[in-house]
């Protein structure tokens, strides 16, 4: 259903707990979303308000600390993928002007002995905001379950093995990042908040932010506000995903424009969640999702690969 929030909404818990026919209209409903819009509000997600509540006002706490403070916590060579990234660093693909934001990210954590702990660095603590860490691990940990439940739904929908997605994302390599757009206190040149783009990953999972301002692209090509209700999550399609459907599932275009004028002297703290995949994963087309209508369009890739040619464009990488 619609309404007026520019999304469908579905309600996670109906596939979790439900009957074997609240589990298929589950499947067919998000699998609708994916397919038409690429994004779909979720209730029932599973998530403690108390987590999301903890994790923002520690990120509160951490953005208003000095900026000479917070660029302490900036990690070169990192591209961005753990710690804090600083205000004018990001950048859409096709855009040569910075986004008006700057962010600090939490990334999967590994024990020591663990095959993969070469490619998960150690998370960046905030002795100024101690609890900023361990309110994100456990929040991380909360979005890897919902979002793993939300990719059993669409390995049914693509008449995969239910169980397809999960040895891929286990210790896979996604990333919490807490987003803070400072007042702006001049007629931006041309940036808005966060200019259009696709995100990199399987799919997104979005907390509402404080603020509103995020839009996607539809079919139409028009920008429609999508405006969740208190406590649904947003989540979307990424390119990984539409990649591995060969686009049957949409990863749609979308940003965050500025607020009015009269709105400028308010900041926006948003908190996305983005589910990646082991690097080892392979995204070749799936065969099922290649037809005479829809022929193959990409070729084999890594996510590994993927992932290091999307960070190169968007200015975190060198």
């Amino acid at each position: 259903m619609m309404k007026e929030k520019g999304i469908p909404t579905v309600d996670l818990s109906q596939f979790v707990n439900g009957s074997a026919q609240d589990q298929a209209e589950f499947v067919n409903a998000l699998g609708k979303a994916f397919h038409e819009v690429g994004f779909v509000a979720v209730k029932g997600h599973g998530v403690p308000k108390t987590l999301v509540d903890g994790f923002y006002a520690a990120s509160k706490q951490f953005f208003a600390l000095p900026v000479d403070t917070k660029r302490g916590y900036e990690i070169k060579g990192m591209a961005g993928q753990r710690g804090y990234t600083s205000f004018g660093t990001e950048h859409a693909k096709q855009s040569k002007v910075a986004d008006l934001k700057e962010f600090f990210q939490i990334g999967q954590e590994v024990p020591a002995d663990h095959p993969l702990k070469a490619q998960y660095p150690d998370n960046v603590r905030v002795p100024e905001v101690p609890e900023f860490y361990q309110h994100g691990k456990d929040l991380y940990q909360a979005f890897e379950k919902a979002g793993g439940q939300l990719l059993r739904a669409i390995a049914i929908h693509l008449e995969l093995d239910p169980d397809y997605f999960e040895e891929k994302i286990k210790h896979g390599n996604s990333i919490l990042r807490s987003i803070h757009y400072p007042p702006i206190s001049q007629e931006p040149a041309s940036a808005i908040r966060a200019e259009q783009h696709e995100d990199i990953n399987l799919i997104t999972l979005l907390v509402g932010a404080s603020a509103g301002g995020l839009q996607l692209l539809n079919s139409e090509n028009e920008w429609v506000d999508i405006m969740p209700e208190n406590d649904e999550f947003v989540i979307n399609v990424g390119d990984m995903l539409q990649r591995l459907t060969n686009d049957y599932l949409k990863s749609t275009t979308h940003r965050v424009v500025n607020p009015p004028r009269e709105e400028w002297h308010l900041p926006r703290l948003s908190i996305p969640f983005f589910l990646h995949p082991v690097s080892a994963m392979d995204l070749s087309c799936l065969p099922i999702c290649v037809t005479e209508d829809n022929p193959l369009h990409y070729e084999p890739i890594t996510a590994g690969e993927y992932l290091d040619e999307r960070l190169r464009e968007i200015g975190l990488k060198t």
